[in-house]
């Protein structure tokens, strides 16, 4: 058995792009366009799996955008996406600095969870040890769900 991708439907295909790959910093892989079906796949991986991904399509994060237009509410959607980062207070300011709300703040130095334009839920995890607690996150309080 192996791990292929992750799929999540997505309202805005060019926002959600906007902050999959601008923002969180993932690469699009590959795109399938299905007239007849009426759907676009857009395949993301991060940074250090891309070329992986180009050769044997894993890990992957499938955006799937139905043309004709849905609202997918908490039902259709699922617990949260994980992803791995150099410097998580760094990683957060950025996404702070372009209107994301950081729901669950690094205050541990360690874990961080924001969401999508879609309402996903994402973790951000640093990697290796946690880094030391610091201000402006240890002393924020989380915002909305997470």
């Amino acid at each position: 058995m192996r791990y292929l991708h992750t799929m999540v439907r997505v309202e805005d295909l060019q926002q959600s792009l906007h902050f999959y790959c601008d923002l969180l910093g993932l690469t699009e892989v590959s795109r399938l366009e299905n007239e007849k079906g009426r759907f676009t796949l857009v395949y993301l991986a991060a940074p250090a799996d891309s070329e992986e991904a180009k050769t044997t399509k894993s890990p992957l994060l499938e955006l799937t955008y139905n043309w004709d237009p849905e609202s997918y509410e908490g039902g259709r959607n699922f617990g949260h996406l994980a992803y791995q980062v150099d410097n998580i207070y760094q990683f957060c300011q950025k996404l702070m600095d372009n209107g994301v709300v950081i729901n669950r703040p690094p205050r541990d130095g360690h874990m961080a969870f924001v969401r999508s334009p879609d309402n996903i839920s994402i973790e951000l995890l640093q990697a290796g040890e946690s880094l030391a607690p610091e201000e402006p996150w240890a002393s924020m309080e989380n915002t909305g769900e997470w």
